[in-house]
């Protein structure tokens, strides 16, 4: 019906446009015309389905956890609404804010709760954006994180147990097999682990030059929450912590003091800013100064680095994730050589080289290199070569020196969030190591870059989740990669 009703329309303008004298139009603009204005009608519609949701109350049943931690659930007209502190099979009420191609919804009360449903540790849990699980027990969470990991590979990596589905042959996998229970530390340390916080406030306000809230961001609001105590922050940081945020309120008077009295002498200066604070529990007490260089020792290596630079926040669990790396990168003693790419200050590649003949980290900041040669200085380990340079041209120089040879070494790759890029990629297939141990905090990314590994002729062998943050979303995961036209390595 709708063509026909189109073309007899453009008759009628051709038309009546030849009886005027005017320029035809062409009828495929009078289609565009029309085609534009349903889409028009469409997005109005549902902007006003949008406002008429927001601010409704809604009862819902949870389904499914997202990888964000929150709560999935559907309208009986299927708009997906997601609510956050809620456990799949659990109703609630819940309060939509936000419409988009989905809504989001505050939680306001669990109707149903799930026989695991916990009381929270935290007084501003449900608030603070810090948290996303204390109202599960930890066993719970780490089946959850381990499902999401799954989940990532599946969805994302095209990981299947079906062969005529598989579009790659080594992306035919049965991942319930390959993907591992979450491991982490026990259970006495799910609380009072995180060895580093960073709470924010924002500029004073007033005459009195006040600063509001010192803490973290609300879970639905972009707005900073008061948290004068963390739970999940060591014990030593929060003791700490009191005298730092009113250190921070003092700091801020005398700044916008300073401001005032310079501006009245005719001086043009800016107003006071918020601010970010650093609480860091190293050896030898709590640093706040992100200058200043602290210590942490890890399977017997110290490392040295400004207290504000990046290191895992979890000593607990950090031994467990340094061995499984290690020990998948030695592959039973079959390879000798160890690359350690985006090596940062040479956490991996330091614990591993004792168990390797040669090892080079490659970092593209010249100053994570100089840290990571004065770490291994420090620590008398003289098998380890640092580099600084482009992560994306790394291997051709190592293998001109002699440095590695492929079927002996094995990589490890500890990339930023965003994963590995498709230059990097192209010439670590080129280079065709052994083995590939890839470290990462964001399972989606991994499981994109899988799929690269699939089509390089990369079998993956294991994914072995880590909670290295009980009580939130993060996830570690380690995806170890064997070269698939070889002989499997041993785990």
């Amino acid at each position: 019906m709708m063509p026909t009703l189109l073309l007899a329309l453009g008759s009628v303008a051709l038309r009546s446009s030849s009886a005027v004298g005017l320029a035809r139009a062409p009828l495929h603009r009078r289609c565009v015309v029309l085609a534009r204005s349903a889409k028009a009608k469409a997005k109005e519609k549902e902007a006003n389905r949008g406002h008429a949701l927001v601010g409704q109350t809604v009862e819902l049943q949870v389904s499914s956890l997202t990888s964000m931690g929150e709560g999935v659930a559907r309208l009986p007209d299927g708009l997906v609404v997601i609510v956050p502190f809620v456990i799949p099979g659990e109703r609630v009420l819940a309060r939509i804010y936000r419409v988009s191609s989905y809504a989001n919804a505050d939680l306001l009360e669990v109707v149903t709760p799930a026989a695991e449903r916990i009381a929270p540790v935290c007084a501003f849990y449900g608030v603070c954006g810090g948290c996303q699980y204390q109202h599960i027990p930890l066993s719970v969470q780490r089946e959850w994180k381990r499902q999401h990991v799954v989940d990532a590979l599946g969805r994302i990596g095209g990981f299947t147990d079906d062969p005529l589905a598989a579009a790659e042959p080594l992306l035919c996998a049965a991942l319930e097999a390959l993907v591992r229970p979450t491991l982490g530390a026990p259970e006495a340390l799910a609380y009072g682990y995180r060895s580093k916080i960073t709470p924010h406030h924002d500029a004073p306000k007033g005459d009195a030059a006040a600063v509001g809230a010192i803490g973290f961001m609300e879970a639905s609001r972009r707005r900073i929450l008061d948290v004068p105590t963390c739970p999940i922050a060591s014990p030593a940081i929060n003791a700490e912590l009191p005298r730092v945020r009113e250190g921070a309120r003092a700091s801020a008077a005398a700044k916008v003091k300073n401001i005032y009295e310079a501006r009245s002498q005719g001086e043009k200066r800016r107003s006071a800013r918020g601010a970010t604070l650093l609480l860091r529990d190293a050896e030898g007490g709590v640093e706040t100064d992100p200058r200043a260089i602290v210590k942490a020792t890890v399977e017997g290596v110290t490392f040295e680095f400004p207290a504000g630079e990046f290191f895992q926040n979890n000593p607990s669990a950090l031994p467990g994730l340094v061995q499984h790396v290690v020990l998948r990168a030695r592959a039973g003693g079959r390879v000798d050589r160890l690359v350690d790419a985006y090596c940062g200050g040479g956490f991996f590649a330091l614990c591993a080289a004792k168990h390797f003949v040669n090892v080079v980290g490659v970092e593209v900041s010249a100053d994570n290199v100089a840290a990571a040669r004065a770490n291994a200085k420090r620590n008398g380990i003289g098998n380890a070569l640092f580099e600084a340079g482009e992560v994306e041209a790394m291997f051709k120089p190592l293998v001109a020196r002699g440095d590695v040879e492929p079927t002996r070494t094995t990589v490890i790759l500890d990339p930023p969030r965003k994963g590995c890029s498709a230059e990097f990629l192209e010439q670590l297939f080129a280079f065709g190591p052994a083995r590939v141990v890839y470290v990462s905090c964001d399972p989606a990314t991994q499981a994109r870059d899988a799929v690269a590994f699939a089509k390089a002729g990369y079998a993956l062998r294991e994914a072995q989740p880590f909670d290295l943050f009980p009580q939130t979303r993060h996830i570690e995961c380690v995806c170890t990669f064997d070269r698939a036209d070889a002989p499997p390595l041993p785990l």
